[in-house]
């Protein structure tokens, strides 16, 4: 059989892709390598940014865009892929077994870089977050720490000072990466306090992140910090390390695409964390989902116009 789309993923940008693909009449197909659907927000404790749906727990978020894929009868099919032809159509290869399209739509997602800290994976969701404008409400007057020393460490370290009563900022160099505007912006913020040289080596807590040993890289000691909350941002790894290199993509892996999820290969399309973009959110990812489904169905359209 030669489906009209297989999509690879089934995170939000993989099921919305598949709705939207389904109500546009095409012969749907997503590919999931995990035994349940959802992506990344089924370790969400709480949602609270997603549009008409505040405080909704991500695990319930995640089975409600199943419900709705589930409900337009879209077929499912699990394995892990890896390989990809492009020809007259497109040939998917899983472990699983090959899948044949007319389109193929990229919604892999990306995964948070981790420490590998004792506490962090146990923890994770309950004190641990990978994304500060997600949680970063839910600590309101708390004391929390940030790991990192770019951009995006940075960057939530001052949206995070915006609500809490005290940041750390824990860096394992003597001086961070990111942009000198955002440096000098975080070091005239009374609540902030920058810990240099410094790495976690533990994250502690019975039901919730309780406190951080530390290390002082220079000074050979340790010493244990109170916080309520850890938001780690030391990198992003998109899930494109099977994508042929005939797929364009950034030098860290995301794959270049417009808002449309076009990509540099007709009848192949981007969705999701995975694409080149600025801001990795639920909400975008859906949107993503919802505009590469389009492009699919408007190049399947085009094809069947012509025979």
């Amino acid at each position: 059989m030669i489906y009209d789309c297989v999509i690879i993923g089934s995170g939000p940008a993989g099921l919305s892709a598949a709705v939207y693909a389904k109500r546009a009449g095409l012969e749907t197909l997503v590919i999931e390598k995990n035994y349940m659907s959802g992506g990344q927000i089924l370790n969400t404790y709480e949602v609270d940014n997603y549009l008409g749906l505040p405080g909704i727990n991500g695990f319930d978020m995640g089975m409600q865009f199943r419900a709705h894929a589930d409900k337009l009868e879209v077929e499912f099919a699990e394995g892990e892929v890896t390989g990809l032809d492009n020809g007259e159509t497109k040939i998917v290869h899983t472990t699983a077994g090959d899948y044949e399209a007319h389109t193929v739509i990229l919604a892999m997602g990306a995964e948070h870089a981790k420490l590998g800290a004792p506490g962090e994976a146990g923890l994770s969701g309950r004190g641990v977050s990978y994304c500060a404008t997600c949680d970063g409400a839910f600590y309101k007057g708390k004391d929390v720490a940030v790991v990192g020393g770019g951009d995006v460490a940075l960057e939530d370290a001052a949206f995070l000072a915006g609500y809490c009563n005290k940041v750390y900022v824990i860096h394992r160099r003597d001086e961070f990466r990111g942009a000198k505007i955002l440096q000098k912006q975080l070091e005239a913020l009374e609540n902030v306090e920058i810990l240099y040289s410094h790495t976690v080596e533990e994250i502690c807590g019975e039901e919730q992140v309780e406190m951080l040993k530390l290390r002082n890289k220079k000074a050979g000691t340790s010493k244990e910090l109170p916080v309520g909350g850890i938001f780690i941002a030391v990198g992003m790894l998109p899930n494109t390390g099977w994508v042929p290199n005939w797929i364009e993509q950034d030098e860290k892996g995301y794959i270049r695409a417009c808002e449309e999820g076009v990509t540099n290969v007709e009848g192949i399309y981007v969705a999701g964390d995975a694409r080149t973009k600025h801001l990795r959110q639920i909400i975008t990812a859906v949107s993503d989902g919802a505009n590469a489904a389009i492009s699919a169905a408007t190049y399947v359209g085009r094809l069947k116009n012509k025979c």
